[in-house]
């Protein structure tokens, strides 16, 4: 039992839970599927810690290997995924759906954690931070051939985080900065899809376009809006429950949840999120071994961003770019990763300088 931290993993049972509640109300057709993966992910949550992962985390190529397999997975969705919600993201194996670019992620931290774990003094040299660049670029450029921004976007803020953490000089900052600035104009112009950029100029314009691309957004701040302090009920949402709101079991759970339970519901589910993040530092600072500490940070990084542009979006604030609200939103996949994250920093943390 020393494998586990039980705060931690009671914060992450709540959402999980809480999940499972605004599931089995705006979307019960659903319910089934995701009890299989939330059992799924409650596996990889207490085995993971309990296995020898030191091979695995101690040899450059073995990293590589992981990291290259999730190459191939993203690779291989882009050549024969069928197109789902305009994207090519998803390999479908019987009745489930599994996206590849969930387990870039994972993918992606390990790399830039053991990267980083040895590089991390050598930070001030332009050949240290290209190199990290192109472990973020690779898997970026695949997932917005699919096209998918948001995800592009979190693997952008995983990898930015590391540059942050690992106290890059101001001068390279701000030449990334610069670079971002003209790949940004370059995708505008020519990468990005009308609809995408259609939700960008939505943010700056509310009232543009209320029965097309601004319509969910509308719905979606109608629903907390009117929430109150203690929500409508169980199964008495409004815009929910009659099918004003879309997406209200992935891309708008936060909206649902918020419309039944209310504010009191909204700010437990953002103290759980708080907490859990606050417990991964807790465990990931405490750590003698930098990849440890690394591993930690950047699944926080992971966490934050997604937790931040999916509330922000379901407020209006940020495009709707479909990113998941961790462990509260419907999907096997993030919710899968998201676990075996977890049971990552814990096996980490528990065996310290194992590693």
């Amino acid at each position: 039992m020393r494998n586990y931290d039980w705060p931690l993993l009671s914060a992450v049972g709540f959402l999980a839970a809480m999940g499972l509640v605004n599931l089995y109300s705006v979307e019960p057709e659903f319910f089934g599927r995701q009890i299989i993966w939330v059992l799924l992910g409650a596996a990889a949550i207490f085995i993971v810690p309990v296995i020898n992962l030191k091979p695995l985390f101690t040899y450059r190529w073995a990293i590589l290997g992981v990291y290259f397999a999730s190459l191939l997975l993203l690779l291989a969705a882009n050549l024969f995924a069928p197109t789902i919600a305009n994207t090519k993201s998803w390999l479908v194996f019987g009745g489930f759906n599994l996206q590849p670019s969930e387990f870039g992620k994972i993918a992606l931290i390990i790399l830039l954690s053991s990267f980083f774990a040895a590089k991390h003094i050598a930070i001030r040299r332009v050949s240290i931070v290209f190199a990290s660049f192109i472990y973020f670029a690779l898997p970026a450029g695949l997932v917005m051939l699919q096209p998918d921004l948001g995800t592009a976007l979190i693997l952008f803020a995983i990898w930015f985080g590391y540059l942050l953490v690992n106290e890059i000089p101001v001068k390279n900052l701000f030449a990334i900065f610069i670079v971002f600035g003209t790949v940004a104009m370059l995708a505008w112009n020519f990468g990005l899809q009308g609809y995408q950029k259609e939700r960008i100029r939505a943010v700056f314009d509310p009232t543009y376009d209320p029965l097309g691309v601004n319509y969910n957004v509308i719905q979606s701040k109608i629903a907390i809006g009117s929430a109150g302090f203690l929500g409508k009920g169980f199964k008495q949402g409004t815009q929910s429950q009659l099918g004003f709101l879309p997406e209200k079991g992935n891309d708008f759970a936060f909206a649902a949840f918020t419309e039944e339970w209310g504010l009191m519901g909204a700010l437990a589910l953002i103290a759980a999120f708080t907490f859990m993040v606050y417990r991964i530092l807790i465990l990931g600072t405490s750590s003698d071994n930098n990849f440890s500490k690394l591993m930690a940070l950047g699944t926080c990084v992971m966490f934050t961003a997604h937790f931040a542009v999916n509330v922000g979006s379901n407020l209006g604030l940020l495009p709707v770019v479909g990113v998941s609200f961790p462990f509260l939103s419907y999907g096997g996949s993030n919710l899968l990763t998201s676990s075996m994250l977890i049971g990552i920093i814990l096996n980490t943390a528990k065996r310290r300088s194992g590693f």
